[in-house]
Formats: C-alpha cells, structure tokens, sequence
C-alpha cells in the first residue's frame, strides 16, 4: 500500500477531485494549508502591495493499494496542473499495515 500526499492550488482541487473519482479513488482526506515556497514577488493590490511567500493550498492525503499508486499520481499530475509555479508537490511514501477500526480487519481489502 501506499500513501499520497499531495499538495496542490485550491483552484485545482475541483479538478483534481473529479480526476481521482474518475479513476476509481473515492476516499481520501484534505486540509486548507498554507506554506513557504520558492515565489518571492509581491503583488499590489488597489495601491496596496501584499507579499505572496505565504501560500494558500489544500493539501491531500490519500491511501492506495499498490496498483493504485500510478494510476493515481497521474490523475493528480494530468488534472492539477497549470505549468506554472507553484503547482505542488506529491510524496509518495510505503504504508505497512492498515486496519478499519470497525471490524478490525486488517490489508488492503479495508480499502474497498
């Protein structure tokens, strides 16, 4: 199994959300999120000008069985991406057991 996390462009999410159900991902958790990146320019505002260091996203956090994990990354990458900077980011890490709470069954099958 594995975890996916991905931060992206709230612009994107609604995109990036109906790319995942597309390919059969239906769970998965998200948060608002604000971060540093590598933008340093400021913007002016009627006469104001505002630092954009501070940036808003969602970040995404999504576990998959391994044959998931392609398929998934790709739907993420195809849907939230504007070729700009600040797209995001995606990890990918190796999850080693997962349990639903419920039944206290235990693999993959927990996430079906």
């Amino acid at each position: 199994m594995k975890k996916i996390e991905a931060i992206i462009r709230k612009s994107k999410f609604s995109a990036v959300k109906d790319a995942l159900h597309d390919v059969g991902v239906n769970f998965f958790s998200y948060w608002d999120v604000t971060g540093l990146g590598n933008e340093k320019e400021g913007h002016v505002y009627r006469g104001v000008s505002y630092s954009t260091s501070d940036i808003q996203r969602r970040y995404l956090s999504i576990v998959v069985n391994d044959d998931f994990e392609e398929v998934t990354i790709n739907a993420i990458l195809k849907s939230g991406a504007t070729g700009q900077v600040g797209d995001g980011k995606i990890f990918v890490s190796t999850i080693e057991e997962v349990y639903r709470i419920r039944t206290g069954e235990k693999g993959g099958n927990t996430l079906k």
